[in-house]
């Protein structure tokens, strides 16, 4: 049976993810659906009691300039046009049969969490790390350790975009400048710990064709006690490069201008240095136990933007090596998956299977739908394609079996799943505010973050379990 434009109950639709590309769905579904003279109600899930995603525990936390993003995002759901659901695990405490049951629609918005894979002997060894679980660690998630292996004095990071540098910053800078942050106190305790002196930052291709953005690179230049070393051998200044260089965007000069910069500014004597390598290309991390250094090969520009090996072998002793070289997506259960790109199988959002043919009423957006690429604003557009398309596609949406508002919160209620609301997570974020508010230092701090699931869910489940 398939829903018509006049049934008399409302669109229901579920959004797994309540990261930024979740919640814009959720905001432009409302929107374009009240805009006809319909209605609908909006359920969005997270495995995690708190909203936000990737925002809350992708951006680090010396980045506020990045999370006040979360203003934008508190507005649209404070709204109470959609309802947020924490702590509910898809695949775990609700299945495809569950929301298939209650909703008309399902959107997938779990966004790409996983490291993608570097395959080069040795990168598993003892002291090699991921990139997506230290950023985790630093920023608090409550499904990681809570202790972090600092214990490197000279550390490699493989990578040259955003996410490269800010595990290079995390790692470099003194954790007394992290106290005004939001930091978790573990964390503080854990790079404070840390006998770091210097972190190396590689990447395959030279220095005009980093994927930093500029203020992320030119933010090293200013942190305390920290110096900023690059090397004349890895800037090419053949005519070729020097034209490429000329046509590039105005970002990329501007970058350029910063790291020409930087080859001219004498090191101050700093306790720690951040060294940036380029024309580097991985060969291995080589040790016997644990790491104990890694090997590259010296590339050079092709002329048409790539690189090749010059057969130049560089090795450098290290004792922890942490690779950046990309996230990727999670395969969810029922939901046709693309291994070799790690993002659900789609046309503009709309879920197919494997002849190509939509899915009825299975949705995705966000970086699960496109790959882990873009801003903010192309997750705005991301989501409007895809509620574009389902919003096209009501006429021919299945009809849930039972579709009322309170139906899937009394199956949450017969599994015990301890779920948090909006309201829960206002409670939540109040008493982090207030644990800012107490600290003890003269440094101002808008929160510290509790960590602990557990803890997260007591506070805000009370609230919940009211409100809902």
């Amino acid at each position: 049976m398939t829903r018509t434009p006049s049934a008399p109950q409302p669109l229901r639709v579920a959004i797994i993810g309540a990261g930024p590309a979740g919640i814009y769905a959720g905001n432009i579904l409302g929107t374009a659906v009240r805009a006809t003279g319909g209605e609908v109600g909006i359920d969005l899930f997270d495995t995690l009691p708190a909203p936000y995603g990737l925002i809350r525990y992708g951006v680090a936390p010396d980045h506020p300039r990045i999370k006040g993003i979360v203003t934008s995002l508190h507005e649209m759901l404070d709204a109470g046009t959609i309802r947020f659901l924490g702590n509910v695990g898809y695949g775990t405490d609700l299945s495809l049969a569950d929301l298939r049951r209650h909703y008309h629609a399902v959107i997938f918005a779990t966004g790409a969490i996983r490291d993608t894979d570097l395959p080069i002997p040795g990168i598993t060894l003892p002291g090699s790390y991921g990139a997506a679980d230290f950023v985790s660690w630093f920023d608090g998630h409550p499904d990681v350790p809570r202790d972090w292996p600092l214990d490197a004095t000279d550390i490699a990071v493989i990578g040259n975009g955003n996410v490269a540098l800010d595990v290079a910053r995390m790692l470099a800078k003194h954790p007394a400048d992290l106290l005004s942050t939001d930091i978790p106190a573990n964390v503080h305790a854990g790079l404070a710990g840390s006998p770091v002196t210097d972190v190396h930052v590689f990447g395959r291709r030279g220095p005009g064709q980093v994927k930093f953005t500029p203020i992320e690179l030119r933010e090293l230049g200013d942190i305390p006690d920290v110096d900023v070393i690059v090397y004349e051998e890895d800037f090419p200044r053949d005519a070729d490069s020097e034209a490429r260089l000329a046509a590039s965007s105005n970002q990329v000069k501007v970058m350029s201008r910063t790291l020409n910069g930087w080859l001219t500014r004498e090191p101050t004597g700093a306790s720690r240095r951040l060294h940036l390598h380029f024309l580097h290309s991985p060969v291995e991390v080589y040790g016997t136990d644990r790491v104990e250094g890694m090997r590259f090969e010296r590339t050079t520009p092709t002329g048409d933007g790539g690189v090749r090996g010059t057969g130049q072998i560089l090795d450098y002793p290290l004792q922890a090596v942490y690779r950046a070289v990309g996230y990727r997506g999670s395969a969810l259960p029922d939901v046709p998956f693309d291994d070799a790109r790690g993002v659900i199988t789609s046309d503009e959002g709309r879920v197919i299977d494997e002849h190509g043919t939509p899915l009825p009423g299975l949705y995705t957006t966000g970086w699960i739908k496109r790959g882990p690429v873009g801003l903010i604003g192309h997750t705005k557009g991301d989501a409007l394609e895809t509620i574009t398309h389902l919003v096209e596609d009501l006429a021919l949406l299945p009809e849930p079996a039972d579709p009322a508002q309170d139906a899937v919160l009394r199956l949450l209620g017969e599994r015990g799943i301890r779920y948090t609301t909006w309201p829960g997570w206002l409670a939540l974020d109040a008493h982090e505010r207030a644990l800012g508010d107490a600290d003890l230092s003269e440094l101002t701090r808008e929160r510290v973050k509790v960590v602990p699931r557990d803890e997260q869910v007591l506070i805000a489940a009370e609230v919940s379990l009211v409100s809902s």
